[in-house]
C-alpha cells in the first residue's frame, strides 16, 4: 500500500501529543507539569485555562474525526462548545477531559491507518481534500500547544494571581 504520506501524518499527530521532537515540547509534557489544581485558573482574564485550550483542541479533533467518518460535522468558531467555561469543563473533570483528549488522537490514527495517500487528495465538503484538513489539525493543534506553554509559564509565576486582577 503506498501510503507514506499518511505515516508521515501519524507520525506527526503522534509527535504533538506525545514523542519527542524537534521542539522539545507535546501537550502530554505540557499537562503533566501542571497540578490539577491550576488547570482551572485563567493566569489573566485574556488567557484561556489550560482546560479551555485542552477542550478547544478536543472539539476541533472531534470535529475532524466526524469528518473522517463522513458524519455531519458543523461546529463553528460561535459553536458553544468550541470554548466552553471553566465552570462547564469543572462537571466534565479533568481526569475525563484528558483521557476523551488522548484517546482522540488514537481514533485519528486508528481512522488514517488503512489509509492509501490518495485519500488525502479526496474531498470532504466541497473544494476542502482530507490532506488539508489533517494539516490544519495539526497546524491548530501546534498553534494551541504553544499557548498552552505560554499559559503554564504565566501560571508558574511566584504572583501570578496578582497578574489576573
Amino acid at each position: 500500500m503506498n501510503n507514506k504520506l499518511i505515516q508521515n501524518i501519524i507520525a506527526q499527530l503522534l509527535d504533538v501529543q506525545e514523542k519527542e521532537n524537534w521542539l522539545d515540547e507535546n501537550f502530554k509534557k505540557k499537562m503533566e507539569s501542571v497540578g490539577e489544581d491550576k488547570v482551572f485558573q485563567r493566569p489573566l482574564p485574556a488567557l484561556h485555562s489550560i482546560a479551555e485550550l485542552i477542550s478547544h483542541v478536543l472539539v476541533w479533533r472531534i470535529e475532524s474525526i466526524r469528518k473522517l467518518e463522513g458524519m455531519d460535522a458543523n461546529l463553528t468558531v460561535d459553536s458553544p462548545e468550541n470554548w466552553r467555561t471553566n465552570d462547564q469543563l469543572k462537571e466534565i473533570g479533568w481526569p475525563n477531559l484528558q483521557k476523551e483528549f488522548y484517546q482522540s488522537i488514537y481514533t485519528l490514527i486508528e481512522l488514517l491507518s488503512d489509509k492509501d495517500d490518495t485519500f488525502l487528495e479526496k474531498n470532504y465538503r466541497d473544494e476542502y481534500s482530507f490532506k488539508y484538513l489533517i494539516e490544519g489539525l495539526i497546524h491548530h493543534d501546534l498553534y494551541h500547544l504553544g499557548q498552552l506553554g505560554i499559559t503554564i509559564k504565566f501560571l508558574n509565576l511566584p504572583n501570578h494571581t496578582e497578574l489576573g486582577k
